[in-house]
């Protein structure tokens, strides 16, 4: 079997198979499968997802991940390998990550064969990137029994072409925070509604303060989304809504700036229950840090990539969506570029996180070709 047959027939399976976050069970035993066929160890920190090791010749040790989970979206695709699984969809690219890990097993264990795989390597296929920030999950419940150097990643951007590659040094994803606002009024009759406490005018109050946010309050040169994604107050049409929710996400990749906002959202809060008589609470979930690419590694990726001549695009600014990748600088220094994946003459354009997401399999030989040189050249 050719890689690109390897490709094919895994990318596809994995995608008519789809399993969101933490319920990875069937996409784990494939990748278990594998690794038993090749005879290659592994552990299981987690429930699913799992962390295969091979020793090299030396006494250094690298890691490689990929995200193996798919999203709640129901695929529109007109494809004869469409998800089998009503309501979910490999949307983000992670059935063709885990192939193209997998691929460089394959590689690696081929080079270990003859005696030529330079270093220790991790292969981390890891669960619920989507939700629950399966990366922070995994480096808390796993140990390696050898200190991890470097670890690295990819990620496949339909926004650029087939072929080119997006990288920066420092952050190049956001920080992905929520926010939730409950409000705590009064409800009367719309004939007595000075009686009542309005939470939707506490609402409309608070959403209006939010939208000035960016504006006002924050470096207008720094890229920042401070989202209202989901709202509701009211019981009927006659009455005063004696509560009320709000719900939404910011996104930033400067710390100091999620500083502000946080900060100024508390003070929101503050002010309504003044400015309303209403109860006033504002909460966080924090969610995934920035991705930041340690640019110590930056020398070993330029060499592996002008090595195999990818044309190379330096992002002037990160991506403000997250990505759990961000932890794993908790466990070594990392780094993480894009791939390039939209290809035009093929039909395939449309965006991550789309009911018609897809990619050529051709492009996860060109992640294990990066992956390989990488390693050859730290």
């Amino acid at each position: 079997m050719t890689e690109l047959e390897f490709a094919i027939e895994n990318r596809r399976l994995l995608h008519q198979y789809p399993e969101t976050s933490m319920e990875e069970i069937k996409t784990t035993e494939h990748v278990l499968n594998f690794l038993d066929a090749l005879g290659i160890s592994y552990v299981r920190p987690l429930a699913t997802g799992v962390v295969a090791y091979l020793e090299g010749n030396s006494e250094r040790t690298f890691a490689f991940r990929a995200d193996i989970d798919a999203l709640p979206i129901h695929e529109e695709s007109n494809i004869d390998f469409r998800s089998r699984v009503n309501g979910k969809m490999h949307a983000c690219g992670h059935d063709g990550h885990t192939t193209a890990l997998m691929l460089f097993v394959r590689r690696c264990l081929a080079l270990r064969e003859k005696g030529a795989l330079v270093h220790n390597v991790y292969f981390i296929f890891q669960p619920s990137e989507e939700t629950a920030a399966g990366a922070n999950q995994l480096i808390h419940a796993w140990t390696p029994e050898y200190r991890i150097e470097a670890i690295f990643g990819v990620h496949l951007m339909p926004e650029e072409a087939q072929g080119k590659i997006l990288l920066r040094d420092g952050p190049i994803t956001a920080s992905a925070t929520e926010y939730r606002f409950y409000i705590s009024g009064e409800s009367s009759h719309v004939a007595s509604k000075h009686q009542g406490i309005s939470a939707i005018e506490v609402l409309m109050h608070i959403s209006g303060q939010l939208s000035q946010l960016q504006h006002f309050h924050l470096d207008g040169l720094n890229r920042n989304i401070i989202h209202i994604g989901h709202l509701k107050a009211g019981e009927a049409i006659n009455t005063v809504a004696g509560s009320g929710y709000l719900e939404g996400t910011v996104r930033t990749y400067d710390e100091e700036d999620l500083k502000i906002v946080k900060t100024r959202l508390e003070l929101i809060a503050e002010s309504s229950e003044k400015l309303f008589g209403a109860g006033v609470e504002v909460t966080f979930n924090e969610g995934y840090p920035p991705v930041e690419n340690d640019d110590g590694l930056r020398p070993a990726v330029d060499r592996a990539l002008k090595q195999l001549q990818f044309e190379m695009i330096e992002k002037d600014n990160p991506y403000l969506f997250g990505e759990d990748f961000s932890f794993y600088s908790r466990l070594a220094p990392s780094y993480f570029i894009f791939f390039g994946s939209r290809n035009t003459a093929k039909g395939y354009t449309s965006s991550l996180h789309t009911s018609t997401f897809n990619f050529d399999e051709e492009i996860l030989i060109s992640v294990a070709d990066y992956y390989e040189s990488l390693l050859n050249s730290l």
